[in-house]
């Protein structure tokens, strides 16, 4: 017997649902800060911390391509006044809903055990010697820096894998959750007690593994839209790509799930799974607004990079770690998105100190045209990127537009 052929999502109602479930199909407005912060957050689950200030940090230019009136001091009061959010690891450094930080307790138990072996070999000797010299100095004198622990330690210049003991500790008890960053000086993370800093209500919730797993997997599904096992897994790299496998076969079999098929570019078909209730939701999914947005490398819509060029048929690398002279575009290239397109990607950095924001090069993908209409719409993009970053103009490189 032929089994029945699986619903099948078009390319566009693919791109049109994950960019909804991304914050990227609605115009974007509100005020972007208090609630509606909070909601942009919650919506994405997670926000990238990342240290390159090009034009912004990606954090922030995540923030403000979902909401033009954000302000970076929304954040930090977020973060440090109002504890709202915590700074913990995702597949990366991310800012997270302080109401999921119960969850995190399986992260904190699962790390203590995987890092303390491989840090032995990996860090220097002796670092477990200093836990409880770190906590009760932080305890005894308040919040600390990694340059503020240990100082009759030896420095060394040999790299992030050669951290002096007590900055091994201070990082390895923030992983397990003993301690949490309560701020941030310029970049550098400021850490303090736990208790100091995460509200008790969250602090004081101990779920068991198996109620994280069920929420690891259905919160990750709700804000991808659809996925297989491994995206589930890999969206929190929270749980193990079996735990994810295994709840998937559990939902599927219940009927709380559905296996169904999306179109990507070129015609070939993938197996995901989604909601029932998200195939009665394709058609009234609005169309993406036609503007154009710069988006940072680390939005949470470009984490994939799989993803991306399945959907959108967009080839992104990060060239930082690329020899200058191999380098196809350049050290930080920013992806531009129209509508449900992604249309090319652009080479800028604000020079704060002479107030403009220079364009060095923008390449259109293959059959996006730089017609007079778009090429208004990324102005205008342009100018606003410039005031975010602290900039009063916009300038360009004589040969900046590359229509090959």
């Amino acid at each position: 017997m032929t089994k029945p052929a699986l619903p099948r999502l078009s390319n566009v109602q693919a791109r049109h649902l994950f960019l909804q479930k991304h914050g990227l199909c609605a115009a974007p407005k509100g005020s972007g800060k208090g609630a509606d912060l909070s909601d942009v957050i919650d919506q994405l689950g997670f926000v990238q911390v990342d240290s390159i200030n090009t034009v912004a940090r990606a954090h922030h230019m995540i923030l403000a391509a979902r909401r033009p009136a954000y302000k970076e001091k929304n954040l930090k009061h977020h973060l440090e006044r109002d504890r709202l959010l915590f700074e913990h690891w995702t597949h990366d450094a991310s800012v997270i809903p302080t109401e999921f930080f119960p969850h995190w307790q399986l992260r904190f138990k699962r790390d203590r055990d995987r890092l303390i072996g491989r840090w032995r070999d990996w860090r220097r000797n002796g670092f477990e010697q200093k836990f409880e010299d770190v906590l009760k100095q932080i305890s005894d004198h308040g919040p600390v820096t990694s340059a503020t622990v240990g100082e009759d330690e030896k420095r060394s210049n040999g790299g992030w894998w050669d951290w002096h003991p007590s900055k091994t500790a201070l990082e390895f008890l923030w992983r397990t959750g003993k301690l949490s960053v309560c701020r941030r000086e310029g970049f550098q993370k400021v850490y303090d007690l736990t208790e100091r800093v995460i509200p008790a209500l969250q602090r004081d919730q101990s779920p068991d593994d198996a109620e994280t797993i069920d929420w690891a997997a259905r919160s990750a599904l709700d804000r991808l839209g659809f996925a297989t096992s491994g995206e589930i897994a890999a969206f929190w790299d929270l749980i193990t790509p079996q735990e994810a496998k295994d709840w998937c076969q559990r939902a599927l079999a219940s009927g709380e799930i559905l296996e169904v098929e999306i179109e990507c570019v070129g015609g070939a078909c993938r197996k995901v799974f989604l909601y029932p209730d998200t195939l009665d939701t394709l058609e009234a999914l609005p169309a993406p607004p036609s503007r154009v947005r710069i988006l940072s490398p680390f939005d949470p819509a470009l984490r994939d990079r799989k993803r991306a060029e399945r959907l959108f048929g967009f080839f992104y690398r990060i060239e930082i770690f690329v020899p200058e002279p191999k380098r196809q575009y350049g050290y930080y290239v920013f992806p531009v998105m129209e509508g449900n397109r992604l249309i090319g990607r652009i080479d800028m950095k604000s020079l704060r100190n002479e107030s403009r924001l220079h364009v060095r090069a923008f390449w259109p993908e293959n059959g996006v045209k730089p017609s007079k209409g778009r090429l208004t719409k990324l102005q205008a993009e342009l100018d606003r990127m410039a005031r975010f970053s602290g900039c009063s103009d916009v300038t360009f490189e004589t040969d900046w537009l590359k229509t090959a």
